[in-house]
């Protein structure tokens, strides 16, 4: 995957904005940030005094001059000249490395308040959001607010200032021509800049897209890689990745012409100014009014001026794309969870574990309503299923309990506490779930185990590892519970998934416990398997179980139907069997199929 290092993209002028929101950041070190503006003047004074002590040198230097120096005075004058460079370089590494650790503090202040506010943002925001982009959003940011600190306190402001001192000294000592020289280059160079800049702005913007898109395409291809291999489509992949490198090709080839055109304005405006100073210089001297040590000072100061003005076009195109790129991050920091703790919201009371849904009311889309008046309890130490045809709305309910949404109408109780007057954090905390699609860390299968609660002793992992019948199956890898699982687990089978799935559950030691058909993607002998772990784990918890197949629930004490986000029928199995509705058609078509796919498969005796 590339990982390029491109040009952010410039606005349509300065937004300051975003340094008033960075600033804020730097308090926390305030005595580097005056020692290092200490080490910026004093190295400003070197690089100001320099081209005088040189000065000194090359007039002293003349061999019958009014101004001719003894060796022993020349020699300090050079030495003189060498420590002002010296110093100059050395104190602004001091500087540098002062600042810093300021620097890098905000960044990583910044970024982690970013993450945990992208962790705090609503399930709606993520599915809308492509992963790949936003963590290039925040790299951009965060990498901006480097650059903005750095350049901006370092080079622009120091540049500007010593362009203003040096163009009053050389105005005071050798007349407003010289003076009017170096301001009006400047002015020409700063105006051609920016327009420039503007002009290159939807070059820039256009690269800066496509260097998303194509990031995003390769995060989405490579982390999609199982799916891919399934399919043979890894020349359709790399199609797909080679048009979007195209069209970033493209882009930022008009970029660079567009650079080209810019660098070359900037230089000729560089030229002029040091051809005119100079050659103003040289007439002077011949005509007797200075001395060749001041046409060397002279020279020395536009030299000294254009170096970094030069690299402040650079600098000038970087700021204004940083100043974008933090926008953009803090943007992110503006973003308002829809689901977030009220106001006067508190913790869970605990209690038994009683569930109530209470005439719930939901639809992702008005105009398509998912849930509508659905009424249950699950009863403290009970299991109740919810089944149904898919789109029912079981899911949902899983949704609604954790608080990923809010119903439109009506509420959710736990313990006789409407869970939207609850911190979200309690909330979440009484409830562990086994989901449908086990997704583990890139980790040991300690650490993924330990994700349930990062607390947990050895002995409580030992101890969830039994429950889950993951014992044997640990004991027989040859590195243990230290063993990876790769990427999203895929090193394990899905039922081996679904056990440290409920492990993570045990540890986790929630009175509430949903199981969101956790054992849909398994054959029916894992299937028996992990739900001879799901009763022993939910013995003592209230149980909630979405399930599809009704033969993993025929246990429940109660199985709510739902259709079409409605309540069409609940009781026990043998109540809805013997009542011949909805439940018992559904039972009875599963029954066939499960015999169908016996009757299907191949007599092992026969074979033999």
């Amino acid at each position: 995957m590339r990982h390029s290092h491109h040009e952010s993209p410039p606005p349509s002028g300065f937004n300051w904005s975003a340094l008033r929101l960075v600033l804020p950041w730097l308090g926390e070190f305030r005595g580097r940030i005056a020692l290092a503006m200490l080490c910026l003047v004093l190295a400003k004074v070197g690089s100001i005094g320099a081209p005088y002590l040189l000065k000194h040198v090359v007039d002293g230097l003349e061999p019958a001059g009014p101004a001719t120096l003894a060796m022993g005075t020349l020699l300090a004058l050079v030495a003189g000249y060498g420590l002002a460079r010296f110093l100059n370089v050395l104190l602004g590494e001091v500087r540098d490395t002062l600042f810093g650790r300021v620097t890098e503090r905000a960044m990583r202040r910044i970024g982690l308040r970013v993450f945990e506010h992208l962790h705090s943002l609503d399930l709606s925001f993520h599915l809308e959001r492509r992963t790949g982009g936003l963590a290039r959003d925040i790299e951009r940011g965060t990498n901006g607010v480097s650059f903005l600190l750095r350049f901006l306190v370092f080079n622009i402001v120091p540049t500007l200032l010593e362009i203003g001192v040096v163009a009053v000294l050389l105005a005071w000592q050798y007349g407003i021509a010289f003076g009017a020289i170096t301001l009006l280059s400047v002015i020409c160079y700063g105006l051609f800049s920016g327009f420039a800049t503007e002009w290159r702005t939807e070059f820039v913007r256009e690269a800066n897209r496509a260097d998303s898109a194509s990031n995003t395409r390769a995060v989405d291809s490579l982390l999609n890689y199982e799916t891919v291999k399934y399919f043979g489509n890894e020349a359709f992949e790399a199609e797909r990745y080679d048009a979007e490198l195209a069209l970033w090709e493209t882009a930022r080839r008009r970029n660079r012409l567009s650079l080209f055109a810019l660098n070359a304005g900037q230089a000729l405006i560089v030229a002029l100014a040091m051809g005119a100073a100079m050659a103003l210089a040289a007439v002077r001297v011949r005509s007797g009014d200075m001395s060749v040590g001041d046409f060397v000072l002279v020279n020395a100061f536009m030299m000294q001026l254009f170096m970094p003005l030069n690299f402040l076009g650079m600098v000038y195109r970087e700021i204004k794309g940083s100043l974008a790129s933090i926008e953009e991050m803090f943007g992110l920091l503006a973003v308002v969870p829809s689901i977030r703790d009220i106001p006067d919201a508190r913790p869970l009371t605990p209690g038994p574990g009683r569930v109530e849904f209470r005439d719930l009311h939901f639809a992702y889309d008005r105009a398509r309503p998912i849930l509508q008046g659905v009424d249950m309890v699950i009863e403290p130490g009970a299991k109740l299923a919810v089944v149904g045809a898919s789109g029912a709305g079981k899911s949902t309910l899983v949704k609604l309990l954790y608080r990923f949404h809010d119903p439109d109408s009506g509420e959710i109780r736990l313990d006789g506490q409407d869970t939207r007057g609850l911190t979200l954090a309690s909330l979440r905390a009484a409830i562990a779930i086994v989901p449908q699609d086990t997704v583990l860390f890139n980790d040991t299968l300690l650490e993924n185990l330990r994700y349930g609660r990062p607390g947990a002793s050895d002995e409580d992992v030992r101890e969830a590892l039994a429950l889950a019948q993951l014992a044997e199956f640990v004991a027989r890898l040859p590195e243990g519970w230290h063993t990876r699982v790769g990427e999203r687990g895929l090193k394990l089978s899905g039922g081996e998934r679904q056990r440290v799935a409920i492990a993570r559950a045990i540890l986790k030691r929630s009175p509430v416990l949903v199981f969101d058909e956790a054992t849909s993607s398994l054959d029916s002998l894992s299937e028996a398997s992990i739900l001879e772990a799901l009763r022993r784990v939910a013995r003592g918890h209230t149980s909630l179980v979405i399930a599809h197949r009704l033969s993993t629930v025929v246990d429940a004490d109660r199985i709510v139907v739902l259709a079409a986000g409605r309540v069409a029928e609940q009781g026990t199995h043998a109540e809805l069997l013997a009542a011949g509705g909805a439940y018992a058609a559904l039972w009875n078509t599963q029954q066939r199929e499960a015999t169908d796919a016996a009757r299907a498969e191949p007599d092992p005796a026969r074979l033999s």
